[in-house]
């Protein structure tokens, strides 16, 4: 039990979490108060179940007569490989791209002379299948984002804050949200092209670390440590009007570095998601946008971006009030 109770301390401390303690202990201290218990902050919300974050795609099988009809489109090898076992497996990236490339030949055919080869019945048909999958291409693409193992894990409850000395994570996975926006934007333009090794590449870059939950995270314990610092400077205010406060609040300048670059970077994030799921035509599915205003938002007064400034903003306006309280 020693043991075990050891290890879920480790797993609790983290830089974040000393640098506000310390100043809590500094603040009560002047203060002349006692330190606040800390209390756990809530883990983020579970993010969606598989099946109520992505859109149903059902398999849309090929005749072999069909292919052959459309032989002129060369689709034939491309609806064999699909079919295939491997395909039938395939993540949901490479569905994506299979039907990527499936729309671009079937669109750039309807664009040939091969229609006005083809008989009443097959020339209909083209115009059918190119169109259902000219539907199916945005659904294909957020699937591919969103029924991957890269993005489900970025949100991950199995997660600490961030630490401070590596917010820089935003910066070495931007690049990788911004592309998948590109992709997500200019998938029905002709002249744009992908690869699968170039998004696997960006899906990988995801994988690094649970950035999201840990910014989430850090936001969450942020708040929590300076809405009970807070507390502290409410209980000095709430004394009697003797005047009797320190001449001087313990220094924040360094804390506040961190606190500036961890809003600053967590907004770039979340802005970044922002984008990238307003570059779907679609309608995100219910859990998704439950999800995205409670915990994604920027906007929301009780999503945790939003929930810290305001917890700092009061904590500064305390301060400010106490330092100039008899003054």
């Amino acid at each position: 039990m020693l043991l075990l109770s050891g290890w879920l301390a480790g797993c609790s401390d983290g830089e974040a979490e000393r640098r506000l303690q310390d100043y809590q202990q500094r603040l009560a201290s002047a203060l002349a108060l006692s330190p606040p218990e800390p209390a756990t902050p809530d883990n983020i919300g579970a993010f969606p179940e598989r099946q109520a974050r992505r859109f149903p795609l059902p398999d849309m099988r090929q005749g072999l007569l069909d292919v052959y009809a459309l032989r002129g489109c060369h689709i034939g090898n491309l609806v064999a490989k699909r079919n295939n076992q491997l395909g039938r497996v395939a993540a949901p990236s490479q569905r994506w791209l299979y039907e990527l490339e499936l729309w671009r030949r079937l669109s750039a055919c309807w664009h040939t002379e091969v229609p006005e080869s083809l008989d009443a019945d097959d020339r209909q048909r083209l115009a059918r299948l190119t169109q259902l999958k000219t539907e199916r291409l945005p659904r294909a693409s957020w699937n591919a984002l969103f029924d991957s193992s890269e993005w489900a894990d970025s949100f991950s409850r199995a997660s600490s804050p961030l630490p401070p000395d590596a917010l820089s994570a935003v910066d070495e996975q931007l690049p990788a949200l911004a592309y998948l926006r590109e992709a997500a934007l200019h998938q029905l333009d002709p002249n744009w092209t992908t690869d699968s090794a170039t998004l696997e590449r960006h899906l990988n870059t995801l994988r690094q670390r649970p950035l999201t939950a840990e910014l989430l995270r850090a936001l969450l314990l942020a708040e929590q440590r300076l809405t009970e610092a807070s507390a502290l400077l409410e209980q000095a205010l709430a004394r009697a009007e003797d005047c009797n406060v320190p001449d001087q609040l313990p220094d924040m300048t360094s804390l506040n570095r961190w606190l500036t670059r961890l809003e600053e970077q967590s907004a770039r994030w979340l802005r970044a998601i922002r984008d990238l799921l307003d570059a779907h035509p679609l309608d995100p599915p219910p859990a998704v946008a439950a999800y995205r205003q409670r915990w994604l938002s920027l906007d929301n007064p009780d999503a945790p971006w939003s929930a810290m400034v305001a917890a700092r903003q009061r904590h500064q306006a305390l301060r400010q009030r106490l330092g100039e309280r008899c003054r």
